[in-house]
């Protein structure tokens, strides 16, 4: 693919080993908002195929600026492959998880998975997660952005890594 990766070196930012992972994602943008999360957090991207869209290095350089280059992104041609090469547990980011984010307690190695923008995650891919989380929202949106809720999860995954 032509994918640049990055090692980290998590102790020199003080955080855990952590991913994210998007399954099919719809929208490039979005795809393009992730990789900038990964680059920024310093956490490898998983990217579960099929996407949407055509997944380039082209593609990808466009829809994440130039932040492509700083991150670890790694490209899976389904979701039992992604399965097979994952040594994490994986929760998932659902609107219809029964555990709040902020109740519970990441470990290093855990995986992030965020679902499709339009139709979030599938039944068997609900089944295979560790855990299924939801982030509160008093306010009674329905949803938020998948890279809002993303950012917000990795955020309180390192929050808890730095304090432990």
């Amino acid at each position: 693919m032509g994918i640049r990766k990055r090692e980290t070196d998590f102790t020199s930012i003080n955080c855990a080993p952590l991913r994210l992972a998007s399954y099919q994602p719809d929208i490039p943008q979005n795809l393009g908002g992730m990789i900038r999360l990964a680059a920024c957090f310093g956490i490898a991207l998983d990217v579960i195929a099929p996407c949407g869209f055509p997944f380039s290095t082209r593609d990808v350089r466009v829809s994440s600026l130039d932040y492509a280059k700083h991150a670890e992104i790694l490209h899976h041609a389904s979701w039992s492959r992604f399965q097979e090469s994952c040594t994490g547990r994986v929760i998932a980011m659902t609107t219809a998880g029964a555990t709040p984010l902020w109740g519970f307690a990441f470990r290093p190695g855990d995986v992030i998975l965020m679902g499709r923008e339009s139709a979030g995650l599938p039944g068997e891919v609900h089944a295979a997660a560790t855990a299924r989380l939801c982030i509160p929202m008093p306010g009674g949106g329905r949803s938020l952005n998948v890279v809002t809720a993303a950012a917000i999860a990795v955020a309180e995954a390192q929050r808890q890594f730095a304090t432990a």
